[in-house]
């Protein structure tokens, strides 16, 4: 499903197989059908071409039209939905589901009842698409395309005086030194550097750039006498191509400016003159004989375009440089030289944002104080946002109500819509309007979460599922990793912002920003996707259906709930208000946060569209009732209580169920897990007296990519290998946490695991096993192995040498301790993404990991002995130097020690001096384990 053409997407594919014989239906009926099918595809293209023209640029009527078309299509998909339900529910997803749901079609609409409702209903729709499709004849939809801005709401930016420029400096000379620091050699060598990230704020109003006129631009800037005439020439890609080599290979003369060119349009930013004058000021004294060039190449959209550009910039041999710009990653990872732009520290963006309203900060009344300091902190750094609130402000500057009211409104869509904060919406609106269709609905569905929220991506990715937002376009596309790609492109594009785990590479969600937000929020309201209840009453109009709805306060809208796809609740006291959920005949996705629903009678049986169930610290400490009917669920998510609490045995008929993540399962005898054959996640599964056959029943969820086993039970060795037998099938597993309350004996070499696996966490008891190595788990970044026994140092080189691994817990049986090594014990390249390694148990000092080993190490937890440094022990102090760690931030060492608190009191010392010395000087923790 995609936003701009509604349903149509899911909805058109269900009609076309009403047509076939298999349903038995009259003639008359299919005939409105074929009709439905060809007009309704006709539309979809022109919505499609309405979707790609901004707002500003639509005519009213053209707007009611792909309102109402769209409107059409979920209630039509509503009307096929309901039938799916009336025929017994759904089978198991397969390539013979729907043939399977056809037959049981069939049999349904052969009852004369049955046919003459379906008969109706296509009769009242054929009216609808009628009335719709003489609208789109009569407005000329189809000759509608996007319009070309005469005047670029970033112009003004253009000529804003250098020493008007805040916050600069620092950026200025770190591309700068990009540019030119080296040895003489390297300085001659062609520079490329790439400035990438959100608030690059000059981006362009064309998308598709033309590289003929790119090309012919750059030569008439070049030799505006030689080149006068270019743009009258007939010339090919490849001829110009050459005749730009041409030039700066083989011109010769003094040194030469070359200005800025853009991939689409020629335009030249204060921040980059600075970047030319310091150039030039480096260069004005150079004896230059032959010509070199300084060119940048502003807004970059596809790789395909530098790569074009590119092969026109020869490189010389005479020390050229080149910038390029870009809001997209993949773009920006071309060149080897890339900088990131960075938020405006706290004290630039006061003094940018003051100096526009006040003149500086200490002319801000006081009562005005504590609001500008709100909106600064919503504004996030970003250049633009200060602009455009203090150019919105500074007219306000006798009515601090109306901050105030600027301040609640960030990330609602509610700003007033004056003309500095339609600009900044224009140029945001700008990388929206970018995106393929399908990331369009994807970015939009994020105006339904709360301003400042932690966004976990695997809750939003089957949110996104639930919605079809996610379309699967072959038998082998696995819906969410089609999602994973699609949350990757937005940060790619640097539309949302990235959570990573602190000591791994993993992204575990997103954040909007306030702007952004405000932006998609506006957009989605004024298109009716999503109604957001911070101002209920106001954003819906007289006629209006909700189709999506977010709750973030109290006021619960008086609108119908019929039509209601789509409800998320992030406050309290508003669910004592909310209507029956008898009345939400078609809701799909529910999602309750942070609400009290104990003393409610909570029942979700009759929601039996329900795809996604979210109860996410709610007070609830069991299931609510019916959960058992909703035959088409495909994730349910809880945490909170309800993480104590046990699915009921009435969920193994659950057949679409995906994903079960933060509650007990407890499978038992005759409850067969293997029914649950679709599922992904499975968080947690429990393993007792009565669950043995679920061990191998669990072979047969092939499609699990995260399941975490905890085992209550001491497994005899034929159930221990019935365990590995079963985890042996799961060939797409991606992650695997396994906790024994009671020890088995499991022979882990024996395990062949996924080579997709990225996390593991195992309770080993005895030596490392094989099968750890960079072939066979190439892909691990997460590994925590407990009760290994005999580690060596030829257990650590092994481990070091796994290429993506980010976070190493390692604890060796008590007994290793008294095994401890010499020095350098692994190789210089080993460790080379870790940022977190924890030894347990098992003797290390620093000295054992030679310099260029553990470069990105941020955290390092040691073990070792106190009388390894005294009388003949094997270490000395300088053991403990950890100078050749460049990123460390945190020590724990543990000391295995002897009463002597002289001794400890050294190694003490020796320790924290080699904090003191280590340039980041990081934190040393150090604890005490006795001998």
């Amino acid at each position: 499903m995609e936003f701009a053409t509604g349903a149509l997407g899911t909805l058109l594919p269900k009609l076309a197989q009403l047509l076939k014989d298999e349903y038995n239906l009259p003639k008359s009926v299919k005939k409105d059908i074929d009709f439905l099918m060809r007009e309704l595809e006709s539309s979809c293209a022109a919505l499609c071409k309405v979707g790609e023209v901004p707002p500003e640029q639509r005519d009213k009527q053209v707007k009611i039209w792909a309102r109402d078309i769209r409107e059409l299509s979920y209630d039509m998909e509503d009307i096929v939905d309901k039938f799916l339900v009336r025929i017994e529910g759904p089978d198991p997803p397969s390539k013979r589901s729907f043939i399977r749901f056809i037959k049981k079609m069939r049999r349904m609409v052969s009852k004369g009842k049955t046919r003459h409702q379906i008969a109706e209903e296509i009769k009242d729709i054929k009216e609808c698409v009628k009335d719709i499709a003489e609208r789109r004849y009569r407005y000329n939809i189809d000759t509608i395309y996007p319009a070309t801005t005469t005047i670029d709401p970033r112009v003004r930016a253009l000529y804003t005086k250098a020493t008007d420029l805040v916050g600069i400096d620092k950026a200025r000379e770190e591309v700068i030194k990009m540019l030119t620091e080296g040895d003489a050699m390297s300085t001659q060598q062609q520079r490329i550097v790439s400035i990438v990230g959100f608030g690059v704020s000059w981006h362009l109003l064309s998308r598709n750039p033309d590289l003929k006129k790119f090309l012919k631009d750059m030569l008439y800037e070049l030799d505006k006498g030689v080149y006068e005439n270019i743009h009258s020439r007939t010339l090919d890609e490849k001829q110009l191509i050459d005749l730009v080599q041409e030039f700066l290979i083989n011109k010769r003369g003094g040194w030469k400016s070359t200005p800025k060119f853009k991939a689409h349009e020629s335009t030249l930013l204060n921040m980059e003159k600075a970047f030319y004058m310091k150039l030039r000021e480096k260069h004005q004294n150079e004896q230059v004989v032959a010509h070199w060039y300084f060119i940048v190449v502003d807004d970059i959209w596809e790789v395909s375009s530098w790569k074009a550009i590119r092969l026109a910039l020869d490189d010389n041999n005479l020390g050229s440089k080149i910038i390029i710009t870009t809001r997209k990653t993949d773009v920006a990872e071309q060149v080897s030289r890339s900088y990131k732009i960075k938020p405006l520290l706290p004290e630039s963006s006061k003094e940018l944002f003051y100096g526009r309203i006040f003149g500086s900060e200490d002319n801000c009344p006081r009562n005005f104080v504590e609001v500008s300091k709100n909106i600064l902190k919503q504004c996030g750094g970003v250049p633009l946002a200060i602009i455009t609130m203090s150019s919105l402000l500074a007219n306000k500057l006798h009515d601090i109500t109306e901050w105030n009211k600027v301040c609640d409104s960030i990330g609602s869509g509610n700003i007033s819509s004056d003309d500095d904060m339609n600009n900044m919406r224009k140029i945001l609106s700008l990388s929206y309007y970018d995106l393929p269709p399908h990331l369009k609905t994807c970015l939009l569905y994020l105006s339904v979460f709360p301003e400042d929220y932690d966004i976990q991506k695997d809750y939003l990715i089957w949110r996104w599922i639930a919605e079809s937002f996610i379309q699967s376009h072959g038998y082998s596309d696995h819906l969410f990793e089609l999602g994973e790609s699609y949350f990757n492109e937005l940060i790619n594009r640097n539309l949302i912002q990235p959570l990573k785990d602190e000591y791994s590479a993993n992204v575990r969600g997103c954040r909007v920003h306030d702007m952004v937000l405000d932006l998609i929020c506006s957009m989605s309201i004024e298109e009716n996707f999503v109604t957001i209840s911070s101002d209920t009453e106001k954003n819906i109009s007289p006629g209006t259906m909700l189709r999506r709805l977010s709750l973030k306060n109290n006021n619960w809208p008086t609108t119908s709930m019929s039509h209601l796809r789509s409800l998320a609740v992030s406050s309290r006291g508003v669910v004592s208000s909310m209507p029956s959920l008898s009345s939400f005949h078609v809701l799909r996705v529910l999602h309750l946060e942070g609400c009290c629903l104990k003393d409610l009678k909570f029942s979700v049986g009759n929601l039996i569209h329900l795809r996604y169930l979210g109860l996410v610290n709610t007070d609830l400490d069991e299931l609510p009732v019916g959960i058992e009917k909703l035959q088409f669920l495909q994730a349910l998510k809880v945490s909170g209580k309800l993480w104590l609490s046990c699915l009921p045995s009435t969920i193994f008929g659950l057949r679409q169920l995906m994903c079960i993540d933060g509650i007990e399962c407890y499978p038992r005898q005759g409850n067969q897990l293997r029914n649950l054959a679709s599922l992904q996640v499975l968080r947690a599964l429990h393993l007792g007296e009565e669950s043995t056959s679920a061990v191998e029943e669990l072979g047969h969820l092939t499609q699990l990519r995260k399941l975490e086993i905890w085992i209550h039970q001491q497994m005899g060795q034929s159930l221990c290998d019935a365990l590995i037998k079963s985890l042996c099938n799961l060939r797409e597993l991606q992650g695997l946490n396994i906790t024994q309350l009671k020890p088995s004996n499991f022979e882990w070499e024996n395990w062949k695991p996924s080579p997709n696996l990225r996390t593991l966490s195992l309770l080993v008891n005895s030596s490392l096993p094989k099968w750890i190595t960079p072939a066979s788990v190439p892909l691990i970044s997460e590994l925590a192995l407990y009760n290994v026994s005999k580690v060596g140092p030829e257990d650590i080189q092994v481990l070091g040498m796994l290429p993506a691994l980010c976070r190493l817990d390692l604890c060796a049986e008590s007994g290793n301790v008294e095994r401890p090594w010499p020095r350098s014990v692994v190789s210089a390249d080993t460790f080379p993404c870790a940022t977190r390694c924890q030894f347990f148990q098992v003797v290390t000092v620093p000295s054992m990991f030679p310099r260029g080993a553990m470069p990105r190490v941020i955290e390092l937890k040691l073990c070792l002995r106190s009388r390894d440094f005294f009388s003949d022990g094997i270490f000395d102090f300088d053991d403990l130097s950890i100078g050749h760690l460049p990123s460390l931030r945190s020590v724990v060492v543990d000391i295995h020690t002897s009463p002597s608190s002289e001794e400890v009191t050294k190694i003490k010392e020796a320790l924290r001096h080699a904090a003191r010395v280590h340039p980041n000087n990081p934190f040393i923790d150090i604890r005490y384990d006795d001998d």
